[in-house]
């Protein structure tokens, strides 16, 4: 096992170094190399792993196992003890922002209203930390976002210091720390005293912002998803981008495009009624069309037709319409799609015939499922036949 001199945690500023590798290996996540010491941060704590170059050659991951922290290569470096290390640096400082402000707004809730964070995730985009809370109101969310900025703005010092378990009572600890010995401390004096192993700037006023986004309920907990630093700017720009887009859409200023849009909601809702009252009087009509193509048999009206592609929905509105209108109908809707057949058999209520097991005979010719009562049924399979074919054979069960 070869120990790695974590050179992150001596300055987490450092975008470059050089060492030596000490080991090379590859295992299920591909190649890697361990190195002396290293600026590379390896994944955990809720905190992606850092990402660069070794000698060129991009660090795909950088995980820590076995005691051994390994960096993943997207190929084999070139024969040679010595690499010189390049960080993104743009990807850690912006982890470090989000990490800094996850302890912020932690603390934030904690202080304000106990409430305790219980989980923490670092994405690509947004941030999220979980509450042991099951709701958190608009105001309340104002308020500990109000006091999070305010510890930015007054640019306190992020310090850290080594501690073993027995020193652990001299400091206002937020919660318990999951190691047990050589515990890192990440502190916000007189504000935040955490156990932490992640990267952090220096001082708060470097995190620049925090902007809580929204909530989500998962199960009696409360997910808060927010961002920090860089990636406020990038919100407020992305937003602003899709509010100008709205204002020319709408024709309205940006103050009025809330309003506008609930206009256009309701106006849209009034259309879709209206839409839906004047497609029914249409499928009323259709309907009263087929009906006087009736044949009467026996005390039945009997009607059977053809449909190519039609909506099941529009179909089973108007067997029920013509069964409703007369109760001695028996109607059979055959439904042709370019991959099967559909079958609607439905009947008014003076009728003997069984329409669930109409149904089911026709489905057997078409090695179809389908389900109903005595009646109303309806069904698909594949369409091994033509649909006039299996309208035929419907028939000639009521005929």
């Amino acid at each position: 096992m070869n120990f790695t001199k974590k050179l992150f945690y001596d300055d987490a500023y450092i975008q470059t170094f050089t060492t030596n590798i000490s080991q090379e290996g590859k295992d299920t996540e591909g190649s890697y190399v361990v190195l002396e010491e290293t600026a590379f941060y390896p994944s955990g704590g809720g905190q992606p792993a850092d990402k660069g170059w070794l000698n060129g050659v991009e660090v795909i991951n950088v995980e820590e196992k076995e005691g051994e922290i390994r960096h993943y290569l997207a190929q084999l470096l070139d024969k040679g003890e010595k690499v010189d290390g390049e960080i993104n640096w743009h990807r850690r400082f912006d982890h470090m922002q989000q990490h800094a402000g996850q302890h912020i707004l932690s603390a934030a809730f904690a202080e304000t209203f106990q409430f305790q964070t219980i989980s923490f995730h670092l994405g690509k985009e947004i941030v999220s930390i979980d509450l042991d809370i099951e709701d958190v109101t608009d105001e309340e969310l104002e308020r500990v976002e109000n006091v999070a900025n305010q510890i930015i703005l007054e640019n306190r010092a992020i310090e850290t210091v080594w501690v073993e378990k027995e020193d652990l009572y001299k400091y206002p600890l937020r919660k318990e720390t999951s190691v047990s010995q050589h515990i890192r401390l990440v502190i916000i004096p007189s504000f935040d005293y955490n156990g932490c192993g992640g990267t952090h700037p220096s001082s708060t006023g470097e995190v620049s912002a925090i902007k809580i986004l929204g909530t989500e309920r998962h199960k009696k907990k409360t997910r808060i998803y927010f961002v920090c630093g860089g990636r406020v700017l990038q919100q407020l720009h992305e937003k602003n981008n899709v509010l100008k887009e709205a204002t020319k859409l709408l024709s309205a200023p940006e103050e009025d495009v809330a309003q506008t849009i609930k206009k256009l909601l309701l106006d849209m809702k009034s259309l879709q009624k209206q839409l839906e009252g004047n497609r029914e009087q249409l499928l009323q009509f259709e309907a009263h069309q087929l009906m006087t193509t009736a044949k009467a048999i026996d005390d039945r009206l009997v009607v059977g037709k053809v449909f190519v592609d039609r909506s099941i929905s529009e179909l089973q509105w108007m067997a029920k319409w013509m069964t409703a209108e007369k109760d001695n109908s028996l109607i059979v809707f055959i439904n042709e799609t370019e991959t099967k057949l559909q079958c609607i058999c439905a009947s008014g209520t003076q009728v003997d015939f069984s329409m669930k097991e109409i149904c089911s005979k026709l489905l057997q010719e078409i090695k179809g499922k389908g389900g109903g009562n005595q009646t109303f049924a309806q069904g698909g399979g594949e369409r091994s036949i033509e649909g006039k074919v299996l309208l035929d054979k419907a028939l000639s069960y009521v005929i």
